[in-house]
C-alpha cells in the first residue's frame, strides 16, 4: 500500500486526458502568432484563470513554474532582490521548518546580498510564535515567508494571522502551499497572503508542474531571462500540457477537498490511535489536532527510521522517513531538531501520508508498523 503521497501522487486520469491534445495535435507554441500558436495561447489562458479562480487571485497573477521549488525560489529570491533594488532592504524573515527550497533560497540571499535572515522560533508542535512574528518584523524588511503546512510533521500554521501582521506593515508575505493544496483552502484572498507556491504532482499532476501566484502589485525580479513569458516574470516557453493538466488536478481537487478532508482526518486519527496503542515505543510528531488531514508522523526511540521503512516495504507497506527532497541523507531531519526533538530519535522517523480516495481504517497497516518495530527491538 502506497502511503508517501505527501512525496507524491499518482497523475489523474482526468489530467491526462486533459493534457494529451498538447502533447500531440495541438502541440502549437503559445507565444507564436498563428492559429496552431494561438489555440495553445487560448488553453493556456484557460487553464491559467481555472488556477486563479481556486488560489482567490488573477489570472494574470498566475505563473507557471516547474514545480513548487522554482516557485519557492522565484518568491524568495524574486520578490527580496526586487526590494533590495527599489528600497534597499536586505531582511527576510522565515521558520527553521521550512522545505529546502526556502531555507536555502534564504541563504543565497545571505550569502550573495548581504541580507539578515530572522528565523521565527516554534513549539514543540512546530506551530510559528505570533507574537515573535511581531517583533520581528522591521523597516527594513523585504519579505516573510511562513509555509502553510509542514511537509514532514503535517503542523498548520495560522497563515490567516501571520499575514494579518504583515499586511499591517506594508510588508509581502508569501506561503509555500506545496503540502496544503488539496487538503486545506489555499484562497489567497481569504488567508491574506502576496505570494503562494503550489506543486502539480502532490494532487494528481505530472511532476514538473508547479505555479507561484503573486499579486500583480508586488515587484519580482525574475530568476529566468529571456523571451519575457509569464508577464517578464518567468521567461521560456509554456509547458502549455502541464498548465493544463495542472489546472484540472487543482479544480478536481479542491472541488473534492470538503469531504474528503473529513473523510482522510478521521481514518488518520483512528490509525494514529492504533499505532500509539500498539507500538509502546511511538511518539507522534506534529500538531495533534492543527496538522494536514493526511499526514501521520512517528517516531519509535529505540530504532532507525530507515530501517523500519525496509522492514514496511517487506510487508507490502511504503512509507518515508521524511521529505523525499532530502532522501539519501544521513542527518536527522532539521524540522524534527527544530522542534526539540534529540537527534538520536529524529532518526527513528517515519511519516505516513495518505491517499485521497482513502476510505477504510487503515488497521492492518498499524499492525504492520507494531510488527516491523518489535523486530527491530528484541
Amino acid at each position: 500500500m502506497y502511503l508517501d503521497n505527501a512525496a507524491t501522487t499518482p497523475v489523474r486520469r482526468e489530467a491526462l486526458e486533459a493534457m494529451w491534445p498538447f502533447l500531440t495535435g495541438e502541440f502549437g507554441n503559445p507565444s507564436s502568432h498563428h492559429e496552431v500558436g494561438e489555440r495553445a495561447a487560448a488553453a493556456l489562458a484557460a487553464a491559467r484563470a481555472q488556477i486563479a479562480r481556486v488560489v482567490g487571485m488573477r489570472a494574470s497573477d498566475v505563473v507557471f513554474t516547474s514545480g513548487g521549488t522554482e516557485a519557492d525560489n522565484l518568491a524568495i529570491k524574486g520578490i527580496a532582490i526586487a526590494a533590495m533594488l527599489q528600497h534597499g532592504k536586505r531582511h527576510l524573515i522565515t521558520t527553521p521548518i521550512e522545505h529546502e527550497a526556502v531555507l536555502e533560497s534564504a541563504a543565497y540571499l545571505t550569502r550573495v546580498h548581504g541580507f539578515e535572515v530572522t528565523l521565527l522560533p516554534v513549539d514543540g508542535f512546530g506551530l510559528v510564535d505570533i507574537d515573535a512574528a511581531a517583533a520581528a518584523l522591521r523597516d527594513d524588511t523585504a519579505l516573510v515567508s511562513v509555509g502553510y503546512a509542514n511537509n514532514e510533521i503535517g503542523t498548520v500554521q495560522d497563515i490567516a494571522a501571520l499575514a494579518a501582521l504583515a499586511r499591517a506593515r506594508g510588508i509581502p508575505f508569501h506561503t509555500d502551499a506545496v503540502q496544503a493544496a488539496g487538503w486545506l483552502p489555499i484562497s489567497a484572498a481569504e488567508l491574506g497572503v502576496d505570494a503562494l507556491s503550489i506543486a502539480g504532482h502532490k494532487f494528481g499532476a505530472p511532476k514538473g508542474t508547479g505555479v507561484l501566484a503573486v499579486r500583480g502589485r508586488v515587484p519580482v525580479e525574475p530568476l529566468l531571462h529571456g523571451g519575457g513569458q509569464e508577464r517578464d516574470r518567468r521567461s521560456g516557453t509554456e509547458n502549455v500540457a502541464g498548465a493544463v493538466a495542472l489546472a484540472t488536478a487543482l479544480t478536481l481537487a479542491e472541488a473534492e477537498r470538503p469531504e474528503a478532508a473529513v473523510r482522510v482526518a478521521a481514518l488518520r486519527d483512528r490509525f494514529i490511535e492504533s499505532v500509539l496503542q500498539k507500538v509502546p515505543s511511538s511518539v507522534l510528531t506534529g500538531h495533534p489536532t492543527h496538522r494536514l488531514p493526511a499526514t501521520a508522523s512517528f517516531t519509535f526511540a529505540g530504532t532507525s527510521g530507515e530501517a523500519v521503512l525496509l522492514e514496511l516495504e517487506r510487508r507490502g507497506i511504503v512509507s518515508s522517513s521524511g521529505s523525499a527532497c532530502a532522501a539519501g541523507s544521513d542527518e536527522a531531519s532539521h524540522v524534527l531538531l527544530a522542534i526539540g526533538v534529540p537527534t538520536e530519535v529524529a532518526q527513528t522517523s517515519v511519516r505516513f501520508t495518505l491517499p485521497h480516495d482513502l476510505d477504510a481504517p487503515l488497521d492492518d497497516v498499524a499492525e504492520a508498523v507494531a510488527a516491523s518495530v518489535a523486530a527491530l527491538t528484541r
